[in-house]
């Protein structure tokens, strides 16, 4: 019995010992145990900003997706005179090992390993990270990490916090059993059913990227809740460094009490320390809907002067 069990526990990536110096390519992200996280670049589009851009923007893509998912704000953040890299996490995109999970602390270590040689590369410039959903999930889930990422602030587009503390019991039970028993298992996550953008030639790429992931493994399910309990524990102690929350109004990936929940949560500090913004028109992947620039808009300024109102007015009081 305890040899069946153990043949059912929730399966994660194998993470070979260090044997690499951790260095950034204009394809990847080496890491230490000779991973390459495919890595996508959008730069300012001429003149010294190419060189010398205003700031530099890690982003994190969300769950099943990839890097090349955030073309749209890339490009977009990069007209504004940002460098805005992106790559695919453990377990997503390009990675050989895509579907099967690779664990927050990994996800966690690669990120730390990302900002590092971004920092090296820019150390004169202001290094920000932007997360969609699962990828804001690991950078809140980062900042309770000890020696957590150095960055200069955190953009957290529609958090995926719905953690085992906002989990039914029903859910919780379901999963966990899932999880153990057929790890193996795959689903059609919802988010493929419902509503995740009103830009539709967005969401008709989306479907017919073949990077992609289509159909989920119960455990991966299972790994990514541990995630989100892990960024809902971080919601209360986030502001250093300085955070930006955009939520949108038409959210209908997350579980909209655990998300309105655990917005109610979030500190209340100066506008310049941290901000919530409330886009009532947006979905979950706002970065994407047909209204986005005004989001990079907001972007932009909050980065360049952390003081003023944004200027689309979706600062929303706590």
């Amino acid at each position: 019995m305890l040899f069946l069990l153990a043949a059912c526990a929730p399966r994660l990536q194998e993470i070979g010992p260090p044997v690499d110096q951790p260095a950034l390519t204009e394809k990847a992200i080496h890491t230490a145990d000779g991973k390459d996280l495919f890595l996508r670049t959008w730069l300012p589009w001429q003149g010294s900003e190419r060189d010398r851009p205003k700031a530099v923007i890690l982003a994190l893509h969300g769950f099943n997706d990839h890097s090349g998912g955030l073309a749209l704000p890339g490009h977009g953040l990069a007209r504004r005179g940002f460098a805005v890299y992106a790559y695919d996490q453990r377990g997503f995109g390009k990675d050989p090992d895509a579907g099967i999970w690779a664990g927050s602390d990994q996800m966690i270590a690669d990120l730390k390993t990302a900002t590092k040689l971004l920092k090296a590369k820019y150390p004169d410039r202001p290094l920000y990270l932007l997360g969609e959903s699962m990828g804001a999930a690991v950078i809140m889930a980062a900042e309770l990490t000890p020696n957590p990422p150095q960055a200069d602030g955190i953009i957290l587009e529609s958090p995926a916090i719905w953690g085992w503390q906002t989990q039914s019991s029903f859910n919780t039970t379901a999963l966990d059993l899932a999880a153990h028993a057929v790890p193996w298992m795959t689903v059609v996550p919802t988010g493929l059913r419902l509503k995740a953008s009103d830009n539709r030639r967005a969401l008709i790429a989306l479907a017919r990227d073949p990077l992609v992931i289509k159909q989920t493994r119960v455990d991966a399910a299972y790994g990514l809740v541990e995630l989100m309990t892990r960024a809902y524990d971080a919601i209360p102690k986030l502001g250093h460094p300085r955070y930006l929350v955009l939520a949108g109004g038409k959210e209908a990936i997350l579980n909209k009490g655990a998300f309105k929940t655990g917005l109610a949560l979030l500190p209340d500090l100066p506008p310049e320390q941290g901000r919530l913004a409330r886009y009532p028109k947006a979905y979950h992947l706002m970065l994407r809907d047909w209204d986005a620039p005004r989001i990079y808009d907001d972007i932009a300024a909050w980065i360049e002067h952390p003081n003023a109102p944004l200027p689309s007015g979706a600062d929303a009081p706590r």
